[in-house]
């Protein structure tokens, strides 16, 4: 039943074995107990009350045996969480984490980013998390971790994988509309596909050679796609697809107006975009970029919308 797949799985598992063994065996012990007591001292075989005198030394044993289980249970649950509680080693790979409606963010330490997780086996990963906008929770339920994200803290969490392969990781906080599609992967790979990925520029130079494709990226990196979709279906925000260079119905301070989808116009959605908000859309559930997106990163979705737009 263990999955040792990370080094807090054991401590966790057997926790749950013991908690759990513990309660069954007195669901089972107390309702067999129950259902002889209701056929044995049913009152048509015993008409008449018993009057039954009391007895110290079992009300002792009856209440030193539960205290006894809950602080044996205790324990067990105390021993295995103390350890995910501790600092992360000092050698262990710092990756920042950003849990937003409705996407994750990972930085490492060379700069690169993706909307997956991407760790080596039996290597420290130390996680900073922050949030944004509002609550989450970072849940990795294979390496059985999971840690709440508050906005305005940095919140810290390690862990090391025991095994190479694709994990899911989901926010367990309600954090709005789209909760449910937060969602990605821990990919767990050898230290060799680790360290190939980790310094391979093969695939930026093909994005480069790519019109659009940085741009695609970028938007994926800081979990736009989330929100607005690439097919032209309707999600939380208006699709990219066929969106530039066309015409758009939009409400600036109360009063709608029909305007011209440009560069200019995706700049000003990018960092102010509650300003023209897009006619049938929400206030508030797009937070501003302007000091997350660069000038160049911009033009680049500018690029990437260009190209969409021509499929």
């Amino acid at each position: 039943m263990y999955s040792n797949l990370s080094n807090f799985s054991e401590g966790i598992d057997d926790a749950f074995v013991i908690i759990f063994g513990v309660i069954a065996f007195f669901l089972v012990g107390l309702t067999a107990v129950l259902i002889y007591f209701l056929i044995r001292y049913r009152e048509k075989k015993n008409p008449v009350p018993t009057q039954i005198e009391g007895n110290i030394w079992l009300e002792i044993v009856w209440t030193i045996i539960p205290i006894g289980l809950v602080i044996g249970m205790f324990y067990y649950g105390w021993m295995a969480w103390i350890p995910m509680m501790s600092d992360a080693p000092k050698d262990s790979i710092e990756i920042k984490t950003t849990a937003q409606m409705w996407s994750w963010k990972f930085e490492y330490p060379n700069g690169k980013k993706t909307d997956t997780l991407i760790i080596p086996i039996d290597k420290a990963i130390a996680l900073k998390l922050s949030s944004p906008d509002v609550l989450h929770s970072l849940y990795i339920p294979a390496f059985r971790v999971k840690r709440d994200i508050v906005p305005g803290r940095i919140i810290d969490m390690w862990f090391e994988a025991k095994r190479e392969g694709s994990y899911d990781l989901f926010c367990a906080e309600y954090c709005g509309l789209q909760h449910s599609f937060m969602t990605t992967e821990v990919k767990v790979l050898s230290q060799e596909k680790y360290d190939e990925w980790y310094i391979d520029t093969t695939a930026a130079v093909i994005a480069a050679a790519t019109p659009g494709a940085l741009g695609l990226k970028v938007l994926r990196d800081n979990g736009c796609i989330a929100c607005h979709s690439l097919d032209g279906s309707k999600l939380v925000g208006p699709s990219y697809k066929g969106i530039f260079g066309h015409e758009v119905e939009i409400e600036t301070k109360g009063v709608e107006r029909t305007v011209m989808v440009d560069a200019e116009y995706i700049k000003k959605s990018i960092y102010s975009p509650d300003e023209d908000l897009v006619k049938g859309f929400s206030k508030g559930l797009m937070r501003s970029y302007k000091d997350e997106l660069s000038e160049e990163e911009v033009e680049q979705i500018i690029v990437y919308f260009e190209t969409l737009s021509k499929k």
